[in-house]
């Protein structure tokens, strides 16, 4: 009997070759002193981006032998399991050497990097050969799918007590109290009823990361990114709704003062306290060097806050903001910008911003609905003397970079759940629904979409984790971050994509749920980073890694 664990080792080593002559090409383009230029990164951009996506691929990779090497040594590689990693393995091993779609009309093909020698070495080598003819074939999606729908489940298991209790427990809130209500609460346009939200920090959703002195579970990246795929598996709404506490918690306590921790992490722990990000402008998007609201110091040490921001996530009903904003505008870039901590008073639906010098207009969106958008304008908004993050000036944007890491991972994090979410749809559906006298299930074409969703699923699934456990060493992870994110979120949308397929016209229909997941799936390539941004910290990020680093 093969032994697909050790083969897919093998085909490892293939992929990594195949990676590192990628990685050689671009730098020949794009970094020939040894440095990405600027320059010539933003000329041969497509290139970049694309090693990005084969480095992604490659990793995704070696996070799922590493799951499958897990899940033999605990003697749970089982029929599905050695399914999942024979058809992803063939599947992505086949687009390493033929072409990596980067979106739905663009693949990187090896041709255009130069590395078409190396392209027909990977196919040659015995372990990816052997996985691109047997891995990803008919008879075997054929069976994954069959095996989902009696309802098999890839393994999941941590072999950590706590861990798989986390995962148990918010399966279990998500499908009584979020999934019953998500599709409601989307056609109305509605918040999350604010019950709910004080069900989930009576569990802990927004202190998971904050430390047990603060109030917080003090668990880690990994756990997060299991309340947040599980939470946002029943609707993306209810997992984002800790990425705000995420972001505002670790700012806090990564920068902030021994006061400013006191006072404000373990409001944020037990949510008694709901923050928002307000970062972006409607002139900068990405480019956060750019960044023009103003923070200006009073004669009593307070701050006013004058300018434009939008995008800003649950911001009527946030009780303080993170503002990004430039304190001193002699110093261009990212220097002059500061971090402040602002609190307002939480608005109703009659007086959304009721504080003098606030004021904000929804932004109508077609999905990730539960929280609402605003644009917000300020005008000589007060904030306290206490308010300047880490009470230094001129490092906001470097405070602000800290986080993206974290943030990443959750979002990531998020997309599985989407991911997964359209997944049961879709399975779901095609059990019930029946055409020429059987379901669409029996219909090969159905039946390879619900298997490929699962293999991708568990393969940005395990790429996210490894991510996870990297920033819970506290080892530097902007990278692994980021290449999660890239992969989680398009999976997210083909899964969502695919599922609205398999219900066809009904899919269409706002009765249907899938309607809605395919509306929130969209948005995961859009913020966080956009896909393209994540490309390009990517490729320039590992332009001058040398093999093995």
């Amino acid at each position: 009997m093969t032994d697909w664990i050790s083969l897919s080792r093998d085909a490892c080593g293939a992929a990594k070759t195949y990676g590192e002559a990628a990685r050689l090409a671009t730098a020949a383009l794009a970094a020939p002193q040894g440095t990405p230029d600027p320059l010539l990164v933003e000329q041969h951009q497509r290139q970049v981006h694309g090693f990005a996506w084969i480095g992604t691929t490659v990793a995704a990779l070696e996070s799922c032998a590493d799951w499958a090497a897990r899940a033999g040594t605990a003697g749970r590689f089982g029929e599905v399991e050695m399914l999942v990693l024979q058809i992803g393995f063939g599947e992505y091993l086949h687009q390493l050497a033929s072409g990596v779609a980067m979106s739905q009309n663009e693949y990187v093909r090896p041709g255009e990097l130069g590395i078409a020698e190396a392209a027909s070495a990977l196919a040659q080598d015995p372990a990816a050969a052997r996985f691109m003819a047997e891995g990803n074939t008919a008879a075997n999606r054929a069976r994954l799918a069959a095996l989902l729908a009696e309802g098999a489940v890839p393994d999941e298991t941590f072999g950590d007590e706590t861990l798989d209790l986390i995962r148990q427990q918010f399966r279990a809130f998500t499908a009584d109290r979020i999934a019953p209500h998500a599709h409601e609460w989307h056609l109305a346009d509605a918040l999350i009823p604010i019950e709910v939200v004080q069900e989930m920090a009576e569990l802990g959703v927004f202190g998971v990361c904050i430390g047990e002195e603060y109030g917080g579970l003090g668990l880690g990246k990994t756990a997060m990114c299991l309340v947040s795929e599980e939470l946002s598996r029943g609707w993306i709404c209810a997992g984002s709704l800790g990425t705000r506490s995420e972001i505002a918690g670790e700012l806090i306590g990564e920068n902030g003062t021994p006061e400013q921790k006191t006072k404000w992490l373990p409001k944020l722990a037990d949510g008694s306290i709901l923050p928002t990000a307000v970062f972006t402008e409607p002139d900068t998007g990405s480019d956060l060097a750019s960044v023009r609201t103003r923070g200006m110091r009073q004669a009593d040490g307070s701050w006013r806050i004058t300018g434009a921001k939008t995008w800003i996530t649950h911001a009527a009903r946030a009780d303080m903001m993170t503002v990004l904003c430039r304190t001193d505008p002699d110093t261009p870039g990212y220097g002059g910008l500061s971090m402040l901590l602002a609190e307002k008073t939480r608005g109703s639906d009659a007086d959304p911003f009721p504080d003098d010098g606030i004021d904000g207009s929804e932004i109508e969106v077609l999905g990730y609905r539960g929280m609402k958008e605003y644009a917000l304008g300020f005008d000589g908004f007060a904030v306290a003397e206490d308010g300047l993050l880490g009470g230094a000036e001129g490092q906001g944007f470097k405070q602000l970079m800290r986080t993206f890491e974290g943030a990443r991972i959750q979002t990531a994090a998020r997309a599985i759940g989407v991911g997964w979410n359209a997944f049961d749809l879709g399975l779901k559906y095609a059990l019930e629904r029946k055409q020429f006298g059987k379901p669409l299930l029996a219909f090969p074409r159905v039946a390879d979409k619900l298997a490929l969703m699962v293999a991708e699923l568990v393969m940005a699934r395990e790429l996210t984790y490894s991510a996870a456990r990297h920033k819970d060493k506290g080892e530097r992870c902007d990278i692994e971050a980021g290449m999660a994110k890239l992969l989680a979120a398009r999976v997210a949308w083909a899964n969502a994509d695919n599922a609205l397929q398999i219900h066809g016209g009904n899919g269409y229909a706002l009765e249907y749920e899938i309607s809605r997941v395919l509306c929130d799936a969209r948005i995961l390539n859009i913020f966080e980073g956009a896909g393209e941004i994540q490309a390009q910290v990517i490729g320039r990020g590992t332009l001058k890694a040398q093999p093995g680093g």
